[in-house]
């Protein structure tokens, strides 16, 4: 794609909003109803509320900006601001979740009973290695720069499918996002800091109720701690972790759905640079005890599921 043609003004500019924007409008409503829901539960209902209201007028903002000048940048730049409001979202589900009663001690359980151990309070032990940690702390990292190559590569080398691309990566963001407010799920860095790693050791998982509704203490990411993505990191985590959004592991299930993504290109550069990423991501989430294993397995069949769900849907929802 020539930089002239990111300004070429379109014949036929699209009137409304994006599927992708509709998607958001849809999780956001969803979201409306669980706040109505609980509203006395809620920490700070008011401020939950202003910012959707916010939302929608960026959303719409941005819709404003692109009648004005129909161009293909004005079009990635919509694109661009709903994939970064994925952050703001993602800890917007703890707020709602955690009203709810936790559910880590029935799958700490089913992880006992498939596994016959934990494996996330283990597999930093049996490879303690510094550049196994740097190597897993650094796919843990590459989440979010994985999602911007394939859009990238998308925009600019198979344009007639980047929409189709950025849907199916959004519509599997929210859907997720649905299942981690319904299922209140923290994780082992949350649940074995609560429960003790004692306890978790001997086979013992205490029912918390709905103790994350007041906490959000997390244990420290395992590993070299000197090591510079294991502070990368760990700023992440102090950015935006909450104790939420353990099952399925969206970082497995989106890498997958990225995985995928690439192979429909083609493109042999494309997929043996996200290959690798994508393998170290699935152990990654395990390692640093983000998640328990089936929540990896949960990924793995979730994200699948959704992309043959949702990039043959969206000609659909284009229409």
């Amino acid at each position: 794609m020539k930089i002239t043609e990111l300004f070429r003004l379109e014949k036929k500019p699209r009137r409304g909003l994006l599927a992708i924007e509709w998607i958001a409008m849809g999780y956001l409503l969803f979201t409306l109803l669980m706040m109505a829901l609980q509203w006395q539960k809620l920490h700070d209902a008011s401020s939950m509320l202003s910012a959707r209201v916010e939302f929608v007028a960026v959303t719409v903002g941005m819709w404003v900006v692109y009648r004005l000048l129909p161009c293909r940048l004005t079009l990635l730049l919509r694109v661009v601001v709903q994939m970064a409001f994925l952050a703001w979202w993602y800890p917007d589900t703890y707020e709602l979740n955690s009203t709810l009663p936790n559910l880590d001690h029935v799958f700490a359980q089913w992880e006992q009973s498939l596994f016959g151990c934990q494996p996330a309070l283990l597999f930093s032990q049996k490879v303690p290695w510094a550049w196994f940690s740097e190597l897993m702390c650094m796919a843990y990292v590459s989440y979010f720069p994985l999602m911007a190559l394939l859009l990238l590569y998308y925009f600019f080398q198979r344009y007639h499918e980047f929409q189709m691309a950025a849907f199916t990566l959004l519509a599997s963001f929210f859907l997720y996002y649905v299942i981690f407010v319904l299922v209140p799920v923290t994780g082992p860095q949350f649940y074995y800091m609560a429960a003790g790693t004692d306890q978790i050791a001997q086979g013992v998982f205490p029912n918390l109720g709905d103790w994350f509704l007041t906490h959000a203490e997390r244990m420290a990411a395992p590993g070299w701690s000197d090591g510079f993505w294991y502070h990368m990191l760990d700023a992440a985590h102090d950015a935006g972790e909450r104790p939420t959004a353990a099952f399925p592991s969206s970082h497995v299930g989106i890498t997958t759905v990225v995985m995928l993504l690439a192979l429909r290109t083609r493109s042999k550069v494309l997929c043996l640079t996200i290959l690798p990423f994508y393998v170290a991501m699935c152990f990654s989430t395990v390692y640093i005890y983000a998640h328990y294993a089936i929540d990896v397995l949960a990924g793995l069949l979730t994200g699948t599921l959704f992309y043959l769900v949702f990039s043959r849907l969206y000609p659909k929802t284009s229409a």
